[in-house]
């Protein structure tokens, strides 16, 4: 072979192992490349595991963080109950005085056949009525002739302040204050004095006493606006603002 071929052919040749060579060590750079991530990836793993590789958890932000505070105690107590006094039973006189009421409180109902209707003031003449469904009975100073005419019947018998006088007169009840409410029981007169002058402007019958805790609400039936329940409380602060009951305990 002659120099000259020869020298082509080493030229060549060369050539062909440097790109053979350039190949081999962009393959063995690749190896190599491939091995370090995979080595540097269980790094890691081995870093922050003790055991096999763990899948990540995802926590809700809604779920709340776990604590190793101990779980509180379930209440196994109610909250204590305020204490309701239970109704006594009525004696039947009392009972018969409450039926009455209810029975002829509303205007559809009043007895007037037998007692008539003092107009637009007619508390008393109810009041008086019931009464006698307990078992009062009539005398001079109190009386009605059970005509149907209730303008036929004693002072006494048909205004607020006549009748104040006759029970204290006649010993028939004890007076008591809205600050005795504690003695006030059902079938018992209450009275008021709107306007704190000392006369009494309405009377009624009391028909409820409830007692919770410490508070006392008392209720009564009456006409004049007619009613079976109405209450003394709002009767002297949102009807008669400022106005003051005033009670007659019946024995």
């Amino acid at each position: 072979m002659s120099s000259s071929k020869r020298s082509e052919y080493i030229v060549q040749l060369t050539r062909w192992q440097r790109l053979g060579l350039t190949t081999a060590v962009g393959a063995v750079l690749a190896v190599g490349a491939t091995a370090l991530v995979v080595q540097a990836l269980e790094g890691s793993a081995e870093s922050t595991n003790t055991g096999p590789a763990k899948t990540a958890q995802v926590t809700d932000a809604a779920t709340p963080a776990a604590t190793d505070d101990p779980a509180r105690a379930t209440p196994t107590e109610p909250a204590a109950a305020v204490e309701v006094e239970a109704a006594p039973v009525l004696s039947a006189p009392v009972a018969a005085q409450v039926d009455y009421l209810l029975a002829h409180w509303p205007l559809e109902n009043y007895n007037s056949a037998e007692w008539g209707v003092l107009g637009e003031n007619d508390c008393v003449n109810f009041a008086s009525q019931a009464m006698i469904a307990r078992g009062w009975t009539m005398d001079s100073v109190w009386s009605s002739p059970k005509n149907g005419n209730a303008y036929d019947a004693s002072a006494a018998w048909r205004s607020s302040t006549a009748f104040m006088k006759y029970i204290a007169q006649a010993g028939k009840a004890t007076a008591l204050t809205d600050q005795q409410r504690d003695q006030v029981k059902v079938g018992d007169i209450v009275q008021f004095d709107w306007d704190n002058t000392g006369d009494r402007d309405h009377t009624g019958i009391v028909t409820r006493v409830e007692k919770v805790g410490e508070t006392i609400s008392i209720s009564f039936a009456g006409h004049t606006l007619d009613s079976d329940y109405r209450s003394v409380d709002t009767a002297i602060t949102v009807d008669h603002p400022g106005g003051t009951a005033y009670y007659w305990s019946v024995p």
